[in-house]
């Protein structure tokens, strides 16, 4: 690691790059496609792969912000998209589930997310893949080993 800061070999920086560059082509087509803006499409996602949930567990389970989800929460009701039932193990909070028509957005998307990822990702051999993935765990726990605390 070099003692002066360059931007381009900044690997944070680079990481965002790339995130956003990733992030924006799916974005544009899931708003083109579907009217859904990523944090949408991520609350659809993980509602179908795990349940009913609460804005504060879908913030965690996503790592997104809490106003990011309440909006999201909002414009997938607004759509029918989603349903809000009391959360029997806290009055204070309620349990989102996608509706039928949350169900049937998810199974036109979800194949369209996955052609994405292989477009995306064509170029790159399912051994890099292997070893990209398990970067990105290392990644993840290394930043969140300095993260400060939250709570």
């Amino acid at each position: 690691m070099a003692d002066t800061l360059k931007l381009d070999a900044f690997l944070p920086y680079r990481l965002s790059i790339a995130s956003n560059r990733v992030s924006n082509a799916i974005a544009t087509t899931y708003q083109a496609l579907f009217g859904l803006r990523i944090p949408e499409w991520r609350l659809v996602a993980v509602l179908a792969e795990g349940g009913a949930m609460t804005q504060q567990a879908l913030g965690a389970r996503t790592h997104m912000d809490k106003v990011t989800v309440s909006r999201a929460a909002i414009a997938l009701g607004d759509r029918g998209l989603v349903t809000r039932a009391p959360n029997p193990a806290d009055q204070r909070s309620h349990l989102l589930t996608l509706s039928e028509a949350g169900w049937q957005l998810y199974r036109e998307i979800a194949p369209k997310a996955l052609e994405l990822e292989r477009q995306i990702f064509e170029a790159f051999s399912a051994e890099e893949l292997g070893r990209l993935r398990q970067m990105l765990e290392r990644l993840e726990a290394a930043a969140a080993a300095v993260e400060p605390d939250r709570g």
